[in-house]
């Protein structure tokens, strides 16, 4: 069965696609939502493609569309896309925005990309492997009062101090080269378990999102799809952890009506500034029959906004 990404019929029911559109795919990873997109373009429609890893455009289906006309492939990160937009001239002429947020399975699934605690390989963790600094050479330096707050804040690890003690204890003795040596170190140091979850699952979520600065280029990409969107285009995100959820609700709910509460002054109405977008419904989530098929699913919840 060909694997469909997450949320699949949604996101392209959502996108409400013309055949003559303009659209982005701000993360192509296998190309399943892209392919979606364009067997519903018609031959006048535009589909521009992003994704941080570069390898993401080595798979086949990269490689077949590259030979459609229809499409453009760009590699680059989320905050990049305001400028890519207005290189080609498109401002304010997007018909659509899609964003399939987190990992993606091949990253997991590859040991040698570091994103999997339950496949050992070198501790990466980098979406664009030419770019920044790996998770081991963050966390051979990494200051302890620091990695505390990056595992409680992006990890929402209760047990964040006992691991941070524990992480700079070891790499005092040994360096910390792979994932199977953090998963285990973790795993030893957690005095509780979660049913149906790894101890290591937290940290590796966070020493990811902390390296990739995974939340700054969504809040980043978020004001810069507002701003080059056409009245009536709309955006789609797909999250799936609280954290980006978190960002994507507020920014939807703070560029949807007026943009703040002007209390009991005597101001005007037309002197209240408006927000540029306004909600489609509310969370939407995967269907029983797709996350008994694919448990990644589960924590899928998909925002849209429709700019006005």
């Amino acid at each position: 069965m060909e694997h469909l990404p997450v949320m699949y019929a949604e996101a392209l029911q959502h996108l409400a696609i013309k055949e003559d559109g303009i659209y982005l795919d701000c993360t192509f990873g296998r190309g399943g939502h892209s392919q979606g997109i364009l067997d519903l373009l018609g031959q006048n429609g535009q589909l521009v493609c992003f994704d941080r890893d570069a390898e993401a455009f080595n798979s086949d289906c990269a490689q077949a569309m590259l030979l459609d006309k229809r499409v453009e492939l760009k590699h680059s990160c989320f905050s990049q896309l305001e400028a890519i937009v207005e290189n080609a001239g498109l401002v304010g002429k997007i018909d659509g925005i899609l964003m399939d947020l987190g990992v993606s399975s091949p990253q997991l699934d590859d040991p040698e990309r570091g994103f999997s605690f339950l496949r050992d390989g070198p501790l990466d963790m980098r979406m664009d492997g030419n770019a920044g600094i790996s998770a081991e050479q963050w966390l051979s330096s990494v200051d302890e009062k620091d990695l505390v707050k990056v595992l409680f804040e992006y990890g929402e690890e209760r047990f964040a101090r006992r691991i941070a003690k524990a992480i700079v204890e070891k790499r005092q003795e040994l360096p910390i080269t792979t994932t199977r040596q953090l998963a285990k170190l973790i795993e030893d140091t957690i005095p509780v378990k979660e049913k149906h979850k790894h101890p290591a699952t937290r940290t590796f979520q966070a020493i990811r999102i902390e390296i990739n600065r995974e939340l700054d280029e969504l809040r980043t990409v978020l004001e810069q799809s507002a701003r080059v969107l056409k009245p009536g285009g709309r955006l789609v995100a797909i999250s799936f952890h609280s954290l980006e959820d978190r960002i994507v609700k507020r920014f939807i709910r703070n560029e949807s009506g007026a943009k703040y509460n002007p209390g009991k002054l005597p101001i005007k109405e037309v002197d209240i500034a408006k927000g540029i977008l306004k909600k489609v419904g509310k969370a939407f989530k995967a269907g029983t029959q797709e996350i008994r098929q694919n448990p990644r699913a589960r924590s899928a919840v998909m925002r849209v906004a429709e700019r006005v």
